[in-house]
């Protein structure tokens, strides 16, 4: 198989390293004239044109050459490595990346799209696409290795996330108070974590989510739920695509939704070598307790929990098109919720939606006032630990978003979102937006 894909990336591979030469050749790109501009963009476009179609052609092989015929579940980094390992340019290599690391969004050669071009290549494979799927809901590392801390002290502190169990509750509550729970790269990989300890832990039946006090100097003492991506790191170019779009996506918020996978088909503890699985999850419900606002990533974050409780003073919005940027799965998860046309009022003109609004009970289920918070979400773990829970929410889960329907989803957002990452206007908007978050 492996020669089989070389000799036919053989021609893709001779424009891939045109692009490289061309790249090679001219000065940084805050330097280059408008001619060496439309020489790189040329041979850039030319570049993913082709690996574009031979990932059409030759996704699912690839694929299945990269995980010994999906025998082995690859975290994305690991996918990634192991491609551009496989086949001299079908992706940026690690070193690649590396040089492109400490330089602001607008200064990157933009080579995140070659990872999105893969990534959408991939996903758009039935069988390619749920593997990768499942493999990012298997428990990291980092969990499995805080595990016993965790299930002894019933806290562990993740830096952007703090942990605790409280009776058969985990509650993590978001800490990064001088960003206001803006979301950034740690954060996503707290996230992960802390998911992964509140779902094995036997203990804990039900996760809560809530953000924490604020240092922030217009909300200092107040909790606070998110305010969505942190654009000023996303200016600054330290918004991964994969460790912040992608792993967040197909992490932490899959597994909100659809558990963690522990087991395969035959019931054998999961490794990375285990065969093809048939589901075997461990889920629980979750709630959102809001506290302030829900922005953007933040609002996202709602529609995967199985009970959202505002408080009264709290507001949704979703500022996608004053971003630029594609809100997750919003785009897929808001309309049913909410309808189609409250989510376009949300999504293409911004639209903030209050607590108080008729329009919140469609996206909360309990509007409380923000001192008696405390005492609704205690109620609401309270009943939601009751043991039918678990079997219902599964089924809900199956009917409402099959993984077909969100893998289809996920192939077009994991190219649109690598786009939007460098295009002229957001760019723009993150410039003056940087100093917000």
């Amino acid at each position: 198989m492996t020669a089989a894909l070389a000799a036919a990336w053989q021609g893709s591979r001779t424009l891939v390293l045109r692009a490289e030469e061309v790249l090679a050749d001219v000065p940084r790109k805050a330097d280059r004239t408008p001619e060496q501009r439309a020489r790189v963009n040329a041979a850039t476009d030319d570049a993913r044109r082709v690996r574009t179609a031979f990932l059409a052609e030759h996704g699912q092989a690839v694929y299945d050459a990269l995980t010994g015929n999906r025998t082995r579940y690859l975290r994305l980094d690991e996918l990634l490595d192991a491609a551009a390992a496989l086949l001299d340019g079908l992706v940026p290599t690690r070193e690649q990346m590396a040089a492109e690391a400490g330089l602001a969004q607008a200064d990157k050669e933009g080579r995140e799209i070659d990872q999105a071009v893969f990534f959408s290549g991939v996903l758009r494979q039935e069988r390619a696409g749920l593997h990768l799927m499942e493999s990012l809901l298997r428990p990291t590392d980092r969990a499995l290795a805080l595990l016993p801390e965790f299930t002894g002290r019933g806290s562990v502190d993740l830096g952007r996330l703090h942990v605790e169990r409280v009776g058969v509750a985990a509650h993590l509550t978001v800490t990064n108070p001088g960003a206001l729970n803006a979301e950034d790269n740690d954060l996503i990989a707290a996230m992960d974590v802390g998911v992964d300890l509140a779902l094995l832990d036997d203990r804990v039946k039900v996760g809560v989510l809530r953000g924490g006090e604020m240092t922030h100097p217009r909300y200092r003492g107040r909790r606070v739920f998110s305010a969505g991506i942190n654009l000023r790191h996303l200016d600054a170019g330290r918004i991964s695509y994969t460790d912040f779009l992608l792993r967040r996506e197909l992490g932490y918020l899959s597994k909100l939704q659809r558990g963690l996978l522990l087991a395969d088909a035959s019931g054998r503890p999961l490794t990375s070598r285990s065969p093809h699985w048939s589901g075997q999850t461990v889920q629980k419900p979750w709630i959102a307790a809001v506290d302030g606002f829900a922005i953007g990533g933040g609002m996202q974050l709602l529609f995967a929990f199985d009970r959202v409780i505002a408080a009264s003073d709290a507001y949704f919005s979703l500022p996608a098109a004053q971003e630029g940027i594609i809100p997750g799965v919003a785009n897929l998860r808001l309309p049913r919720i909410a309808g189609s046309r409250l989510a376009r009022q949300v999504i293409l003109s911004g639209r903030r939606i209050h607590a108080t609004e008729p329009e919140a009970l469609l996206i909360c289920d309990t509007v409380a006032d923000p001192a008696a918070l405390d005492t609704v979400v205690a109620a609401a773990v309270e009943e939601l630990a009751a043991p039918a829970v678990v079997a219902n929410r599964r089924m809900l889960g199956l009917a409402e978003e099959p993984p077909s329907v969100l893998r289809a989803y996920l192939a077009e957002f994991a190219l649109h979102q690598g786009l939007r990452l460098y295009a002229p206007d957001v760019l723009e908007q993150t410039t003056k937006f940087s100093g917000t978050s």
